[in-house]
């Protein structure tokens, strides 16, 4: 498969972004401190609703699982054999899940809790670039027709 280091680049920085800002939010739920937000109380209003956690772990810190698990698969994914042939695939499936919640967790804001947090917007973001450029690598990577259609004899 042939690999675009751009894009791999790119995805280890959007992941990155990811990362920091849930684990902000992250440590913001657990120490139980105000989320800077300006002027806005939308922020607070998001970080201390009930959907802000799943079973009593912060939705913050499932989302920093997530951006790291990407980071760790970009790093395997440099690796020959199981690591390079199926990372691109496992990434695409984490990162159109990440979305679908994403869009969920951007309805409860908007039609649920009528407040928008800035850092929530920016996570529902960087995976929903993580999913496209995810798209696109497996497209590129995918092999030419003409190498299925000789390959099928």
């Amino acid at each position: 498969m042939r690999m675009d280091k751009n894009l791999r680049l790119i995805s280890y920085i959007l992941a990155t972004i990811g990362l920091i800002d849930s684990a902000y939010l992250t440590w913001v739920k657990i120490s139980h401190t105000e989320v800077f937000c300006g002027t806005s109380g939308e922020c607070q209003t998001v970080s201390n609703s009930s959907y802000a956690e799943i079973a009593g772990i912060p939705i913050a810190l499932l989302g920093m699982g997530a951006y790291l698990v990407l980071i760790i698969l970009l790093y395997l994914e440099q690796q020959q054999g199981f690591w390079s042939a199926n990372v691109p695939l496992i990434i695409f499936g984490i990162t159109l899940a990440g979305t679908l919640y994403s869009a969920y967790l951007t309805y409860i804001e908007v039609a649920v809790l009528y407040a928008i947090c800035p850092y929530c917007v920016l996570s529902a973001i960087v995976m929903v670039l993580l999913l496209i450029v995810a798209i696109i690598r497996l497209v590129r990577g995918s092999p030419e027709p003409e190498t299925i259609h000789s390959l099928g004899g």
